[in-house]
């Protein structure tokens, strides 16, 4: 990722969105807690990225966005406010609300199921930018092991009436084909055209190709 990020500063290399999965792992951010991994389970991955503790597995889409800002504008909080958009609208195609939160990063789904004011994060958000190109992204859980989130504070939120779903958990079965389906359509939606590249037999990556023109950023 590193590597592509600087051909494409330098303008040897198109824009570029990776959709995978990774095998079960943490990543830690920039503003990342040691306190806050409990149960070292699993490999702890210190990235670049911004934010705190996550987890990564097996049934969660995690999208790493690839994109030129000084072609688009270099507006990061915009950016953000994007990706959130992205997948707020990929959810709202399964029924399920996402919605922001100021003081939280992420897309969240009210659960007064499980009691008054409680909520859910759905999908974390983490980016880097260098030379004005993205790196990193979000990651959606489609149908993860969430026990697994249980070694660390995700995110360093520690308050009870907050936690982590998926969609699975909502009640809503979906295959990961299904998914990516929506995330392309919307991800045209808002950044412009894609074409398919594939990489391997493991990665399923679209190369974002509209001009700067195309590409709807809506502010927050």
């Amino acid at each position: 990722m590193d590597a592509r990020v600087a051909e494409i500063a330098t303008g040897h290399a198109s824009e570029l969105a990776w959709l995978l999965e990774h095998p079960p792992l943490y990543t830690s951010g920039t503003s990342a807690n040691a306190a806050d991994v409990i149960d070292p389970r699993f490999p702890v991955h210190a990235t670049g990225r911004g934010g705190q503790l996550t987890y990564h597995g097996p049934g969660q889409r995690v999208a790493y966005v690839m994109l030129d800002l000084k072609r688009r504008g270099p507006d990061v909080r915009r950016f953000v406010a994007t990706l959130e958009e992205w997948i707020i609208r990929t959810l709202a195609a399964f029924n399920v609300s996402g919605e922001r939160r100021e003081d939280r990063i992420g897309v969240w789904v009210r659960r007064p199921d499980k009691g008054k004011d409680c909520e859910d994060k759905i999908a974390a958000i983490g980016i880097r930018v260098k030379q004005w190109v993205t790196l990193h992204g979000m990651a959606l859980n489609v149908e993860p092991d969430l026990s697994h989130f249980s070694g660390i504070v995700p995110c360093g939120v520690h308050e009870q009436r907050f936690g982590v779903t998926s969609l699975a958990d909502l009640g809503i079965p979906v295959t990961m084909s299904e998914v990516d389906m929506i995330l392309r359509r919307e991800f045209e939606a808002l950044f412009g055209p894609t074409t398919d590249q594939i990489v391997g037999s493991t990665e399923n990556v679209s190369a974002a190709a509209a001009a700067p023109r195309s590409a709807s950023l809506p502010s927050r």
